[in-house]
C-alpha cells in the first residue's frame, strides 16, 4: 500500500492488481492525496494540476463504489480551490456530459452517481466562482432526477445540499426548482431518498425565505406526510427539518425583513396550531379528511404522531432555553391541550389516550429538562398553576350532586390526561432537582404539595396513580418530606375510608410512598409499618360491610400488605404471623369449599373474591422477593397450604367465566397473571403435586382461541441474544427517543405500557431507571408470565407429560389458522425457547430421543416464519437445543439441515432464518468443534453476504459469520485473509442507502480484529497487510453518512489501539470522536465515549492536546453543544455530563474524566481547578456567599479574600451556565481527587514557602497550596448549597483540605499556620449544617469536620475556637434527650447515626486536648523552647482541655451509654434472647441491624475517650451525679451503672468501676481477638491507646495484676493483633499495653510479699510462702502462665525483625556470631521496647520461676546486643544495642540475684552469659571484625559492676575481661580510646577492691605508657585530646583511690607528664588551639593536685628543677593572657574543658 502514497497515482503499481485490490489501491490513494493536497505548496500543486485533474476525471469512468466516489469528488473540489480554476468548467461540462448519457445499463449507474457526487462537491468548495454556470448544472441534475432510481435521487439530493451550501445566497433563482423537487422526494419509497431531501430542505431554508413564510403550511403538511411509513433516521432528519423551519418563522419577525412585504408575520399561536394539527390529525390536512373525520374512521398514525413530537422539540431547543423561560406559560397549555377532551381522536380508545400521553410526557421532559434549575423551578410552578385549574373543574362537577352522572363522564374524562401528564411531568421534575426543589416546595404561594394530594381522590384510576407517582417522586428527591407526605395520606385514608374514590387514590399513595422508602437511605419511623399494617388489616376486615366499597377495600388493603413488604425483613418479621394468617384466610380450606363458593356466588361477589385473591398473591410476591431472608423452612411450610386451593381456582376460572361472563374477564386475567409471576418465584419442589395441572392451564392460556395480539416485542426480546436484536429492528436499539419509538413497535391493537394496567407496579423500581414504572395490559402480562413459568414447570414434570405436552403444543400451531396461527406460534415458540434456556441454565437434560422430535418441530417451524423476531428468537431456541441435547451427531445433523435449507432454498425468509441458526449453533457450541463444519458455514455464509438484490440477506448472513469468527477464535486464521477482503470489497460497493448491511459487515470487521488480536503489531507483510486493511475498512466506515455504521468504526478503531497502538492515527481518531461527542444517536455517543474511556487510559495527555489543537484548527465549531475551544476536552465532558441524562454514557463520561484527571490533574493544575470552580460556581442560585463577607468584614479587612468569595459579578463569557447538582457533586469529588493526587507528586504542594520560591524561578510551576484559597472557597459553595448530596461533597472536599493543609505553616508569621485565614469560611460552611431542619447525614458529615478542624489545631485562640466549639454544644444539647426527642422525620437509625457522630466528634476533640494538654507538660520541664511557641501552644491546648471539661460530666455519661449499645449489639446472635427489649440507649430493638453500622464507624474514638477520662478520675472520684436517678436522659434498664428506676440498691462505687473496667476491656478484647479485614488501622490504633489510658493507673492495674488468667488473655490477643498486623505503629502501642500488663503483675507480686512480710513479721521468714510464677517449682505452665505469654509475644518480635535469634533458623543451638546489622527505624523500636518487657519479666517471677527463664532472656539480649553491635561513627551505640545494654543492666541487678533460694543458680548463668559474650569476641573462625568492640566491652563493663562480685571475680573469666581491655587499649582509634578509658574509671572506682584491684594491677602500666607517648607525639586534633584527657582522669582517680603508701608514685608518673603539656609565655602566644587547651588542662589539673597531694607535689619539684622553672613560667605566662580572655572565655568555653569541670564534681 505504501505505493499508493504519492501526489499522482502510480498508474504501473495500479494495474498490476486484481479487481478487488484496485478498489482498494485507489481508496488509499484518495484518502492519501486528501491529506496531502492540504499540506502542499500551491505552486507544486498547480504544476501537477493537469495530469492530477486527468486521472481523477478518468477514475469516474472505473465505475467507483460509493466511498470512493465521495473521496474522489471531495479531492476534485480541494484540487481546484488551491490550485488554478479556469479548467473547472471543462470538469463540469464532463460531469454534466456523464449525467445526462442515455446509457441506463446498471454498470454505468456508478459513474453517474460518481459525476453527480463530484458536481456538489465543486460548488461546495468553489461557490461563487462558479455562479455563473449554476442554473444549467441545476437544470441537468433535476432533469436527471425525473429518470433516476433511488440511489440516484438520494446523490442528487445530497449533491443538491453541496450546490446550496456552496453558493449561499446566489443560488435564489433555483430555489423554486429544487424545493419542488426535494418536495417529492420527501416523501419517496426509498427511507434514504427521505432523509437525503430533508437535509437539501434545511439547507435550502437558510436561503430560501418562501419556505418559513409563504410556504410555511404546505412545509408542515409535506413534513407530516412524509412521516407517514417513516423510519427513526427519517423521523429525525424530517423533524429536524420541520422544528428549525418552524422556529425561523418565529424569529425571522425580530429581523428587518419587514420591508419586504411578502414575508408574511407569523404568530407563535399559528405555529403551535400547526404543529398541534400534525399531531391530531396527521398528514391529512384541514379539508380532506373531513369526510372521514364526519365518519369517525380515521386515526393518525402512530409515525406521524411520534415524528411531529420530535419536532416539537426540535422546535423548542432551536428557540433555545432563554426563549422557552419566556413562554413557557404558553408553550405548557398548548402541549397539554393536545390530550384535552377538544381532540377527542387523540384519546378515543385507551390504546390511544396511553400513545398520546407518552408523546405529551416526552415533549415535556426534552424541552423542561434541558432548562437551568432555576428555569426549572419556575416551570414546576407553571405546571402546579396548570394542575390547579384542572383540579377546580373536577371539583365543580363532583359537587354537583344532581347532574352529577351526566357530567361526570365527559368533564372528568377531559381533563383527565391533561392531567396525568401534567403531574408526571411534575414528579420528574422534581425528582431530577433532588433536593435542590426544596425552596420550591416551602414556597407555600405554589402549594405543590397540595395540588398533588387534592388530586389524589379523582375519579379517574389513572389520575390517582399518577398524582400518587408524583409523591413518590417528591418523597425520592426530597426524603425529609418522606414521613410528612405518608402521614398526611395515612390520615386521609383513615378519615375518608368511606368514599371509594379516596380509598383507591390514597391507597395507591402510601403505597407509592412506601416504594420510596429504599431510594430514601434515612428510611421512616419503624413504627408506620404498624400503623399500616393495622389499616390494612382494618380494610381487609370491613370490605364485606359495605358493598359500595368492598372492591376498593379489598383491593387497598392489600396493596398496602404488598408494598409494607418493600421495607425488607426488619419491618415485616414483627408482622408476619399477621399476614401468614390474612394468606392463610383469603383461600378456602378444601376443595369442597370451593364447589360451595361456586354455587353461591355472583358477578359481583366473584369479583370482589378474585381482587381479593390477586392481591393476597401479589402480596405473598412482593414478600418472597423482598424478604429472602425470612423464608425459613418453617415459613415456607406456613406459605404452602393455600397454594393448591390458588391452583384449583386456577383451572376453574373458565367455568366461573362462562357462567358470569365478561366483568370477570379482566380479573380472572389479572389472577392468573399474579398466580403465575409468584409461582415463577417459588422453588417448584413447593407446588410439586400441582405441576401438571398448572401445566395444562399455561397450554390453555398459551393458545387459547380468542387471543387476539401478537406480543412479540415483548415477549422476545428477553429470550433472543442481545446482539441478534440489533439485526431486527432499528426500533429495538437504544435511542434517545426510546420513550416514545416504543409505541412503533407494536401493532396498532396493543398499548404501551402504562401505570393503570397495574397499581401494584407502583411501588416495584422501575427497570429502566427513574421513569414511571410502565407495566403491560393484563392480556399480555399473563402471556409473559405464562411463558416465563411454561419454562420452570415443564423443566419439572415427569418425561411422558414433557412430550405429551411438547406434541399438543405442535398440534395447536397446526390447527391454527390465518393471523392466529402466528400468533399461537409466537406464544409456542417462546415457551419453548424459555423451557430451554431454563433446562440449559439450571444443567438439566432434555429427556429420551422421542423429545427431541417435537421440540425440533416447533423451533424449525419458526426458523421460516415471516416475522423476523420469530427467526431470532428460533435460532437462539435451535442452539440451546443443541446445547441441551449435547450430543455431536445431533448437532452435526442439525448443522446438515441448515445447510440444505440455505442452498436449496431462494427465498429471504429461510435464507435469513437459518444463516443466524448457524451463527448461534457456533455461539452455543464453540467451533463446533470439527473443522469441516466451520468450512462450509463459512463457505455459504460469504457466498450469500455477496447476494446483492436482497440487503436483508447480506444482513443476516454477515451478522451469523461475525458469530462464526467470535466464537471460532483461533481456528478461524485460516479464513482471516478472504474474510478480510470479502468484507472491503463490500464497504467499498454497498450502496450507503442499505446502512444496515454496513452495520453487520462492521461487526464482522471488529470480530476480525479481535481473534487478529496482538499479533496485529507484527512486522510481517502478511500481518501488515492484513492491519492496511483493518484500518482502510474502519476509515470506509467513518466516512459512512449513516451513524451506526459509524459507531462500528470507532469501536473496530477503538480495538485496533488496544492491539496496535503505534498503527492508529490519534490525531485523525480524537478529531472524529470530538465530532460526534453530541451526536444526536445515542449508541454513537456511546460507542465514542467508549473509545475515549480506553484512550485516556494509556494517553490521556495526548488525547486532551489533539482535541484542543483541532478545535482550534478548525473553522467551525467542531462539537456544537461542548466548546473545546475554551475549556478543552475536559471541559466538554463536562459539560455534555450536565447534559446526559443516559446512565451508561454518565458512567463512561465520569471514568474517562477520572483518567484524564488521575494522569494529569498535577501537571494541568490551574485548568483542572478553574474547571472544578466553574462547575460549582455555576450554581442556581447564590445566595450563600453573602454570609460569608460580612463574616469577612468582622475579622479585619482581607480585602483579597472577601474579593474571592464573593459571586462574579461579571457576566462575561462562563462555560458552565446552571450546572445540575449532579455535575457539581461530581466536581465536588474532582476537587477531593485533585488534592489526593498532587500528595503523591512533589512537596511542594504541601509547602507554601517551597512552592514560592519554585515559582519565581520559573512561572511555569504550578502547586496546590498556591491555590488553597480556591479550594477553601470551592468547598464552601458545595458545603452551603441547597443541594444535600452536594453538601455532603463540599463538607468531605472542606475535611481532606483540613487534613492535608492543617500543619503547613505560614512563612510570613511564624508560629501560624496557613489555614488560620480562612477559619471564617469554615465556620460559615459549618454553621447551616446544625440548623434544625438539616438531615442527619449532613449533621454527621459536618460533626466529623467540627472535630477535625479543632483537633487540627490550626486556630490556637480560644475565642475563636468557640464558634466551631459552639456548633458541636449544640448538636451535644440536641442529643441529650436520647434516640427519643430527635426527628420523627427519618427511621430512628438515622437518629442513632447523628448521636453517635457527636459523640464521636466529641470524643475526638477530647482525645486531642489530653494529648496537648500530656505534650505540653513535658516540655515545659526542660524549658528550651521558644517563649512564641509556649505562649501559643499553652493558651490553646490547655484552653481546649477546659473546653472539653465543662461538658465532659455530660459526655462520659453518653459515652458509657453507647459503649454499652455497642457491646450489647455485637454479642452473638444465640445471646439475642437476652437483649432488652425496648432497645439501647440510642437504638430502638427493631431497627438495631441497621443501627449495628452506625456503631462500628464511632466505637473505637469513644472507647479511648471513655478510657482517657476513667484514667483522668484515676478511678476513684465518683460522678457528682453517680447512681442518682436524676439524669437529663431517661433512663433505660441499659443506662449504665446509673441504679435502675425501680429503686433497687445503689452500686456501691467499687462495683461501678469493675463494671467500666469489665466494658472497656470487654469491647476492647471482643474486637482485638477477631480483627475482620475491614477492620480500619484508625480503630485499632484508638482500642490499643485505650488500653494503654486504661493501664495507666493503678486501680485498673491492681485488677488485671490479681487476675492472672485476664491478663494471659490480654496478652494472647495482643500476641495475634501483632501476628496479623504488619503496621509498626500497631505493633508498638500493642507491645506498650504489654509493658504495663508486667509492670501491674509486678506491682501485685510487690504488694502481696509486702503484706506477708507485714502479717508474718520477720521472725518466721525462712516459711513464708513463695510469690510470683514458678512458685517453689519454678515449673511454667503455656497457657496459665503470663511469664510464658509474655516470653512467646517478645520473641515474636525478635525473630521477626532478626531471624538470626532463632536457634532452629541458623541450624546451631549456640550463639553464633554472622554479621551484625542496623534495623530500621520502626525495628529498632520494636526491638527496644520488647527488651525492655525481657527486662522487667524476672520481677514477677519467684526466685524458682525465675532461674527457669533467666537463660531465655539471657539468650535473647546477649543476642541482640550480637546481631546489632555495628561500628558506627563517633563512636555512638546503635539504639537495639543501648536497649540491650540497659536490659542486661536490668537483669543483673535483679533482686533475684541475690535472693538465697536462686543466688547460686543465677551466679552460675550469668557466668555462662558473661561467658557468651567474651566467646562473641573472638570465636573460633575468627570472624570479630565486625563486632563494635565498644559495644562489647561495655558489656563486660555492665557485668563487672552490676553482678555480685563472684560471678566476674572467678580467674579464667577475670583474666579474660582484662585480656579484652588490653586489646582495646592497643587499638588506635581515638574513639575506642576515649570509650575504653571511661570504662575502666567506671571499673576503677568501683568500691569493692576485689573487684577493681586485679583491673588496676594489670592495666594502669599499660596506660602511663600510653599517656607518655601523646606526650611525645603531640596530640593532632581535638579527639586525640579528649583521649589525653581521659587517660588523666583514669590516673588522678587512680591517685584518689590509691592507698597512701603508693600515692607518692603515682603522682610522680603524673606531675611529669602534665607538666610537660605546658608551654611558657612566648609559645602562648603562636600555639595551636589543641595545644592551647591542653596547656590550659594541664596547668588546671596541677593548680588542683599541687595542694591536695603537697609533700609529694613539693618533693617532685624538688627533684626535677626543670620541671619547676617549667611551671612557673606557665603559670606566670598564663596571669598575662587571663587578662586578655576573660571577655571571650565566656562564649567559648570548650568541651574538653567542660568534661574535665564534671569529672571533678563527680569526683567530691
Amino acid at each position: 500500500m505504501e505505493l499508493a502514497h504519492s501526489l499522482l497515482l502510480n498508474e504501473e503499481a495500479y494495474n498490476q492488481l486484481g479487481e478487488v485490490q484496485k478498489a482498494e489501491f485507489i481508496f488509499d490513494w484518495l484518502r492519501y492525496l486528501e491529506k496531502l493536497l492540504l499540506a502542499t505548496s500551491r505552486s507544486d500543486v498547480k504544476e501537477k494540476q493537469k495530469t492530477l485533474v486527468e486521472q481523477l476525471l478518468s477514475l469516474l469512468n472505473s465505475s467507483p463504489g460509493p466511498p470512493t466516489r465521495r473521496l474522489l469528488a471531495k479531492n476534485l473540489g480541494i484540487l481546484y480551490s488551491i490550485g488554478d480554476t479556469f479548467s473547472v468548467y471543462e470538469t463540469i461540462d464532463k460531469c454534466s456530459d456523464l449525467i445526462r448519457s442515455k446509457d441506463d445499463s446498471p454498470s454505468y449507474l456508478p459513474t453517474k452517481l460518481a459525476a453527480v457526487v463530484c458536481l456538489g462537491s465543486l460548488y461546495k468548495k468553489l461557490g461563487r466562482i462558479l455562479a455563473n454556470t449554476f442554473t444549467d448544472t441545476v437544470g441537468n441534475i433535476l432533469k436527471a432526477m425525473k429518470s433516476a432510481e433511488s440511489q440516484g435521487r438520494y446523490e442528487i439530493m445530497l449533491s443538491l445540499q453541496n450546490i446550496l451550501k456552496g453558493l449561499g445566497a446566489a443560488a435564489a433563482p433555483c430555489h423554486r426548482d429544487v424545493y419542488k423537487a426535494a418536495r417529492s422526494c420527501l416523501t419517496d419509497r426509498s427511507m434514504a431518498v427521505r432523509c437525503a431531501a430533508a437535509k437539501c430542505l434545511l439547507e435550502l431554508q437558510n436561503e430560501a425565505s418562501f419556505m418559513w413564510s409563504t410556504d410555511l403550511d404546505s412545509v408542515a403538511t409535506l413534513c407530516f406526510k412524509s412521516f407517514e411509513g417513516s423510519n427513526y433516521d427519517v423521523r429525525i432528519s424530517v423533524s429536524k427539518l420541520l422544528g428549525t423551519v418552524l422556529a425561523k418563522a418565529i424569529i425571522s419577525k425580530h429581523s428587518g425583513a419587514a420591508s419586504r412585504q411578502s414575508i408574511r408575520r407569523v404568530s407563535l399561536e399559528e405555529v403551535l396550531e400547526l404543529l398541534g394539527t400534525g399531531f391530531l390529525r396527521g398528514s391529512s390536512g384541514f379539508l380532506r379528511a373531513s369526510g372521514d373525520m364526519l365518519k369517525g374512521t380515521s386515526s393518525v398514525s402512530r409515525d406521524v404522531r411520534v415524528g411531529v413530537t420530535q419536532a416539537y422539540v426540535v422546535f423548542v431547543s432551536t428557540l433555545g432555553a432563554a426563549w422557552l423561560e419566556k413562554n413557557f406559560a404558553a408553550f405548557l397549555s398548548h402541549i397539554l391541550s393536545l390530550v384535552s377532551q377538544s381532540h377527542p381522536k387523540v384519546t378515543q380508545t385507551q390504546i390511544d389516550a396511553v400513545c398520546s400521553r407518552r408523546c405529551v410526557s416526552f415533549i415535556l421532559r426534552a424541552t423542561i429538562g434541558g432548562l437551568g434549575e432555576k428555569a426549572q423551578i419556575a416551570a414546576a410552578k407553571d405546571i402546579c398553576q396548570a394542575i390547579w385549574k384542572l383540579k377546580k373543574v373536577v371539583d365543580a362537577v363532583m359537587s354537583d350532586s344532581n347532574l352529577e352522572i351526566r357530567l361526570g363522564s365527559t368533564d372528568v374524562a377531559a381533563s383527565q390526561h391533561m392531567l396525568i401528564c401534567a403531574l408526571q411531568e411534575l414528579g420528574n421534575l422534581i425528582h431530577s432537582l433532588g433536593t435542590t426543589a426544596a425552596p420550591l416546595l416551602q414556597d407555600s404561594s405554589a402549594g405543590i404539595l397540595d395540588s398533588v394530594i387534592s388530586v389524589i381522590p379523582h375519579p379517574s384510576i389513572s389520575v390517582q396513580l399518577a398524582a400518587a407517582w408524583c409523591s413518590h417522586c417528591i418523597a425520592v428527591a426530597l426524603p425529609s418530606y418522606l414521613t410528612p407526605l405518608l402521614d398526611r395520606c395515612l390520615e386521609r385514608l383513615t378519615v375518608l375510608k368511606s368514599s371509594p374514590e379516596a380509598v383507591t387514590g390514597f391507597s395507591f399513595s402510601v403505597a407509592a410512598l412506601l416504594g420510596a422508602v429504599k431510594r430514601c437511605p434515612l428510611g421512616i419511623p419503624h413504627g408506620k409499618g404498624k400503623i399500616i399494617m393495622t389499616l390494612a388489616e382494618d380494610l381487609l376486615c370491613s370490605a364485606a360491610q359495605n358493598s359500595r366499597l368492598s372492591a376498593q377495600r379489598t383491593q387497598a388493603g392489600w396493596l398496602l400488605i404488598a408494598a409494607l413488604m418493600t421495607l425488607g425483613s426488619a419491618v415485616v418479621s414483627h408482622h408476619l404471623a399477621r399476614i401468614l394468617l390474612l394468606w392463610k384466610c383469603v383461600f378456602p380450606v378444601s376443595p369442597k369449599d370451593l364447589e360451595t363458593e361456586k354455587s353461591r356466588g355472583d358477578s359481583f361477589t366473584w369479583q370482589v373474591t378474585l381482587e381479593g385473591r390477586a392481591g393476597a398473591l401479589c402480596a405473598i410476591k412482593s414478600f418472597v422477593s423482598h424478604c429472602g431472608d425470612l423464608l425459613t423452612k418453617e415459613v415456607i411450610q406456613r406459605l404452602l397450604p393455600p397454594l393448591p386451593c390458588a391452583v384449583d381456582l386456577l383451572t376453574q376460572l373458565s367455568s366461573i367465566l362462562k357462567t358470569y361472563g365478561s366483568p370477570l374477564k379482566t380479573p380472572s386475567l389479572v389472577y392468573r397473571q399474579r398466580l403465575y409471576e409468584l409461582l415463577i418465584l417459588l422453588p417448584p419442589e413447593t407446588y410439586e403435586g400441582n405441576l401438571c395441572a398448572i401445566l395444562k392451564e399455561l397450554a390453555a392460556d398459551l393458545t387459547a382461541p380468542d387471543i387476539q395480539v401478537a406480543a412479540s416485542t415483548f415477549l422476545l426480546p428477553p429470550l433472543c441474544h442481545r446482539d441478534d436484536l440489533l439485526l431486527l429492528s432499528p426500533l429495538l436499539q437504544e435511542t434517545d427517543h426510546r420513550f416514545i419509538e416504543e409505541q412503533l413497535l407494536l401493532c396498532n391493537g396493543i398499548a404501551c405500557g402504562s401505570l393503570e394496567y397495574d397499581p401494584y407496579s407502583i411501588y416495584e423500581k422501575d427497570v429502566e431507571g427513574h421513569s414511571v414504572p410502565k407495566p403491560l395490559p393484563p392480556a399480555l402480562s399473563v402471556i409473559s408470565a405464562a411463558v416465563k413459568l411454561f419454562g420452570v414447570v415443564c423443566a419439572h414434570v415427569g418425561e411422558a407429560q414433557r412430550h405429551l405436552i411438547l406434541e399438543q403444543l405442535l398440534d395447536s400451531i397446526k390447527h391454527a389458522k390465518g393471523a392466529r396461527q402466528q400468533i399461537v406460534q409466537l406464544h409456542v415458540v417462546s415457551s419453548v425457547s424459555s423451557f430451554l434456556k431454563y433446562v440449559a441454565g439450571s444443567k438439566r437434560n432434555l429427556g429420551p430421543e422421542e423429545m427431541r422430535r417435537p421440540a425440533l418441530a416447533l423451533v424449525m417451524g419458526a426458523l421460516e416464519s415471516p416475522s423476523p423476531l420469530l427467526r431470532c428468537a428460533a435460532a437462539e431456541a435451535w442452539a440451546r437445543l443443541t446445547q441441551v441435547v449435547d450430543d455431536g451427531t445431533f448437532t452435526a445433523a442439525l448443522a446438515q439441515v441448515s445447510f440444505d435449507r440455505l442452498k436449496s432454498a431462494r427465498d429471504v425468509v429461510t435464507r435469513t432464518g437459518h444463516s443466524l441458526a448457524l451463527g448461534s449453533l457456533h455461539r452455543y457450541l464453540g467451533g463446533i468443534s470439527s473443522s469441516q463444519h466451520l468450512n462450509s458455514c463459512v463457505g455459504i455464509l460469504c457466498a450469500l453476504s455477496q447476494d446483492s438484490t436482497s440487503p436483508d440477506v447480506q444482513t443476516w448472513a454477515l451478522h451469523a459469520l461475525s458469530l462464526i469468527i467470535d466464537s471460532a477464535g483461533p481456528l478461524y486464521y485460516m479464513h482471516v485473509e478472504p474474510t478480510l477482503s470479502l468484507i472491503i470489497m463490500l464497504l467499498l460497493n454497498v450502496p450507503p442507502t442499505h446502512a444496515e448491511v454496513h452495520q453487520s459487515l462492521g461487526r464482522c470487521l471488529n470480530a476480525l480484529i479481535t481473534t487478529l488480536g496482538p499479533e496485529l503489531q507484527g512486522n510481517s507483510t502478511s500481518v501488515s497487510t492484513l492491519r492496511t486493511s483493518c484500518l482502510l475498512g474502519c476509515a470506509v466506515m467513518q466516512d459512512n453518512p449513516d451513524c451506526l455504521v459509524q459507531a462500528q468504526a470507532i469501536s473496530c478503531l477503538q480495538q485496533l489501539h488496544m492491539f496496535a497502538p503505534r498503527h492508529v492515527n490519534l490525531s485523525s481518531l480524537v478529531n472524529c470522536l470530538c465530532v460526534n461527542l453530541c451526536s444526536p444517536y445515542l449508541l454513537l455517543r456511546r460507542a465514542v465515549l467508549a473509545c475515549l474511556r480506553q484512550l485516556v487510559q494509556r494517553e490521556a495527555a495526548e488525547v486532551s492536546e489533539h482535541a484542543v489543537m483541532l478545535a482550534k484548527d478548525s473553522r467551525e465549531e467542531l462539537t456544537p453543544g461542548a466548546n473545546i475551544k475554551e475549556v478543552g476536552l475536559e471541559g466538554a465532558l463536562l459539560t455534555l455530563l450536565d447534559k446526559e441524562t443516559d446512565q451508561r454514557l454518565c458512567h463512561d463520561i465520569k471514568e474517562t474524566l477520572n483518567h484524564m484527571l488521575t494522569s494529569m490533574a498535577v501537571d494541568k493544575l490551574s485548568f483542572w481547578l478553574k474547571l472544578c470552580k466553574d462547575v460549582l460556581a455555576a450554581s442556581a442560585d447564590f445566595t450563600a456567599v453573602t454570609c460569608v463577607d460580612t463574616m469577612q468584614e468582622e475579622e479585619g479587612d482581607k480585602g483579597d479574600d472577601a474579593s474571592v468569595l464573593t459571586t462574579r459579578n461579571d457576566d462575561r463569557f462562563h462555560p458552565f451556565t446552571n450546572s445540575r447538582w449532579a455535575t457539581r457533586v461530581f466536581a465536588a469529588e474532582c476537587v477531593c481527587r485533585i488534592i489526593n493526587q498532587c500528595e503523591n507528586a512533589h512537596s511542594a504542594h504541601f509547602d507554601i514557602a517551597l512552592a514560592q520560591e519554585m515559582k519565581k524561578r520559573d512561572s511555569r510551576n504550578d502547586f496546590l497550596v498556591l491555590h488553597l484559597a480556591d479550594l477553601v472557597r470551592m468547598a464552601f459553595m458545595a458545603a452551603t448549597d441547597h443541594s444535600d448530596q452536594l453538601r455532603l461533597s463540599g463538607l468531605e472536599t472542606l475535611l481532606v483540605i483540613i487534613r492535608q493543609f492543617a500543619t503547613i505553616p505560614e512563612p510570613e508569621f511564624p508560629g501560624h499556620v496557613i489555614l488560620e485565614q480562612y477559619q471564617a469560611n469554615v465556620g460559615a460552611a459549618l454553621r447551616p449544617a446544625f440548623t434544625s431542619e438539616t438531615p442527619p447525614d449532613v449533621t454527621a458529615k459536618a460533626c466529623q469536620v467540627c472535630s477535625a478542624w479543632i483537633a487540627s489545631g490550626v486556630v490556637s485562640d480560644l475565642n475563636d475556637l468557640r464558634r466551631v466549639h459552639q456548633l458541636l454544644v449544640s448538636s451535644l444539647t440536641k442529643i441529650q434527650a436520647g434516640k427519643e426527642a430527635l426527628s420523627h422525620l427519618y427511621n430512628e437509625s438515622a437518629s442513632t447515626m447523628e448521636i453517635l457522630a457527636v459523640l464521636k466528634a466529641w470524643a475526638e476533640v477530647y482525645i486531642i486536648a489530653v494529648e496537648r494538654h500530656k505534650n505540653l507538660r513535658q516540655p515545659l520541664k526542660t524549658t528550651t523552647c521558644s517563649e512564641e511557641s509556649v505562649r501559643n501552644g499553652s493558651h490553646s491546648s490547655d484552653g481546649l482541655l477546659d473546653l472539653v471539661l465543662t461538658d465532659l460530666g455530660t459526655l462520659s455519661r453518653l459515652w458509657l451509654a453507647a459503649l454499652q449499645d455497642f457491646a450489647l449489639l455485637t454479642l452473638p446472635s444465640e445471646f439475642a434472647s437476652q437483649l432488652p427489649v425496648e432497645g439501647g440507649a440510642f437504638y430502638t430493638a427493631e431497627t438495631s441491624e441497621n443501627a449495628k453500622l452506625h456503631y462500628h464507624s464511632a466505637w473505637a474514638l469513644i472507647l479511648h475517650a471513655t478510657a482517657l477520662w476513667l484514667t483522668s478520675t484515676g478511678f476513684v472520684v465518683a460522678d457528682p451525679d453517680e447512681g442518682a436517678s436524676n439524669l437529663s436522659r431517661p433512663v433505660t434498664p441499659t443506662s449504665m451503672c446509673q441504679g435502675s428506676s425501680s429503686g433497687a440498691t445503689i452500686k456501691s462505687p467499687e462495683d461501678v468501676y469493675t463494671d467500666r473496667f469489665h466494658l472497656i476491656l470487654g469491647i476492647s478484647v471482643e474486637f482485638l481477638c477477631s480483627l475482620h479485614s475491614d477492620a480500619t488501622m484508625e480503630s485499632i490504633t484508638a482500642c490499643l491507646h485505650a488500653l494503654q489510658a486504661l493501664l495507666d493507673v493503678p486501680w485498673p492495674r491492681s485488677k488485671i495484676g490479681s487476675d492472672q488468667d485476664l491478663g494471659i488473655e490480654l496478652l494472647n490477643v495482643l500476641h495475634r493483633v501483632i501476628l496479623t498486623r504488619e503496621s509498626p505503629s500497631i505493633q508498638l502501642a500493642s507491645l506498650e499495653v504489654v509493658r504495663q500488663i508486667i509492670c501491674a503483675a509486678q506491682e501485685h507480686v510487690k504488694e502481696k510479699r509486702r503484706s506477708a512480710e507485714v502479717d508474718d513479721g520477720a521472725a518466721e521468714k525462712e516459711t513464708l510462702p513463695e510469690f510470683g510464677e514458678g512458685k517453689d517449682t519454678g515449673g511454667l505452665v503455656p497457657g496459665k502462665s503470663l511469664v510464658f505469654a509474655t516470653l512467646e509475644l517478645c520473641v515474636c518480635i525478635l525473630v521477626r525483625q532478626l531471624p538470626e535469634l532463632n536457634p532452629k533458623l541458623t541450624g546451631s543451638p549456640g550463639v553464633k556470631a554472622g554479621k551484625p546489622q542496623v534495623l530500621s527505624e520502626d525495628g529498632s523500636k520494636l526491638v527496644s521496647a520488647a527488651l525492655v518487657i525481657l527486662s522487667e519479666i524476672p520481677a514477677v517471677c519467684s526466685p524458682e520461676g525465675s532461674i527457669s527463664i533467666l537463660p531465655t532472656i539471657l539468650y535473647l539480649t546477649i543476642g541482640v546486643l550480637r546481631e546489632t553491635a555495628v561500628r558506627l561513627p563517633g563512636g555512638q551505640l546503635s539504639s537495639t544495642v543501648a536497649a540491650s545494654l540497659q536490659a542486661l543492666k536490668g537483669i543483673l541487678s535483679s533482686p533475684m540475684a541475690r535472693a538465697e533460694k536462686s543466688h547460686t543458680a543465677w551466679t552460675d548463668l550469668l557466668r555462662s552469659a558473661l561467658t557468651t559474650v567474651l566467646d562473641c569476641w573472638d570465636p573460633a573462625d575468627g570472624t570479630h571484625q565486625e563486632l563494635d568492640e565498644v559495644s562489647l566491652l561495655t558489656a563486660i563493663t555492665v557485668f563487672i559492676l552490676s553482678t555480685s562480685p563472684e560471678v566476674t571475680t572467678i580467674p579464667c573469666l577475670q583474666k579474660r575481661c582484662i585480656e579484652k581491655f588490653k586489646v582495646t587499649l592497643e587499638i588506635k582509634d581515638p574513639v575506642v580510646q576515649i570509650k575504653t578509658y571511661q570504662l575502666l574509671l567506671s571499673i576503677f572506682q568501683y568500691p569493692n577492691p576485689a573487684v577493681s584491684y586485679p583491673y588496676i594491677y594489670s592495666l594502669v602500666s599499660s596506660i602511663v605508657e600510653q599517656l607518655q607517648e601523646i606526650d611525645k607525639r603531640k596530640p593532632e586534633d581535638a579527639t586525640e585530646l579528649q583521649v589525653f584527657q581521659e587517660g588523666i582522669k583514669v590516673l588522678e582517680a587512680l591517685v584518689a583511690i590509691a592507698e597512701e603508701q603508693h600515692r607518692a608514685q603515682l603522682v610522680a608518673c603524673l606531675l611529669p607528664i602534665l607538666i610537660s603539656f605546658l608551654l611558657d609565655e612566648n609559645a602562648l602566644g603562636s600555639t595551636t588551639s589543641i595545644m592551647r587547651n591542653l596547656h590550659d588542662f594541664a596547668l588546671q589539673n596541677l593548680m588542683h593536685i599541687g595542694p591536695q597531694y603537697s609533700s609529694v607535689f613539693k618533693s617532685v619539684m624538688a627533684s626535677s628543677p626543670t620541671l619547676k622553672a617549667r611551671l612557673e613560667a606557665a603559670i606566670k605566662g598564663n596571669q598575662e593572657s587571663v587578662k586578655v580572655r576573660i571577655p571571650a572565655s565566656k562564649h567559648t568555653k570548650h568541651s574538653g574543658k567542660n568534661s574535665s569541670i564534671q569529672l571533678k564534681t563527680n569526683f567530691l
